[in-house]
C-alpha cells in the first residue's frame, strides 16, 4: 500500500507561518521554494518544503539574510549535505576494506618504489657545475 505524504496549499502555509501568500510565491520565483503541483496547477507544499521555509524565514526574520545570501546559504547547505554523504560512504568504503590496506602494506618492500633512485644529484652553486654521484 503507498503512503500518502500530506500536502499542505499555499493558503494553509501562508496562514501556519503568518505570511503573505504573495512572499511564497517571490520565494519560489527566486528558486528558494519549489513546491510541486496538483493536475489543476495549484501549489502544493511538502514537509520538506516546509523546512525549508522555515530555514528562509529564520535567516531573513531572524539573521536579516536578504534574499540572495538565503540562495547562497541554502546552495551551500545542500553541497555540504552532498560532501557528507560522500564522505560517509568513502569511511564505509575504507571501513570494509580495511583489512585490504593493512595486508598490502605488511607485503611492501622497499623495492616496489615507483621511482627508484640510483643517483644523487647535488649542485656546486659557486661553480655552477653538476656533480653526480653514485649510491
Amino acid at each position: 500500500m503507498k503512503k500518502r505524504v500530506k500536502t499542505y496549499t499555499i493558503s494553509a502555509v501562508a496562514e501556519m507561518y503568518d505570511i503573505h501568500p504573495q512572499t511564497l510565491r517571490l520565494y519560489e520565483r527566486e528558486g528558494l521554494l519549489k513546491p510541486s503541483r496538483s493536475d489543476g496547477n495549484t501549489r502544493l507544499y511538502v514537509d520538506s518544503d516546509l523546512e525549508r521555509l522555515e530555514v528562509v524565514l529564520s535567516l531573513t526574520r531572524d539573521l536579516g539574510v536578504n534574499l540572495a545570501g538565503v540562495e547562497i546559504i541554502l546552495n551551500m547547505r545542500e553541497k555540504m549535505d552532498a560532501m557528507q554523504k560522500e564522505f560517509e560512504r568513502f569511511f564505509e568504503y575504507l571501513k570494509t576494506h580495511a583489512g585490504e590496506f593493512s595486508q598490502n602494506v605488511q607485503n611492501y618492500n622497499q623495492t616496489d618504489a615507483l621511482i627508484p633512485i640510483s643517483r644523487v644529484r647535488r649542485v656546486d652553486y659557486q661553480s655552477s657545475e653538476e656533480i653526480f654521484e653514485d649510491e
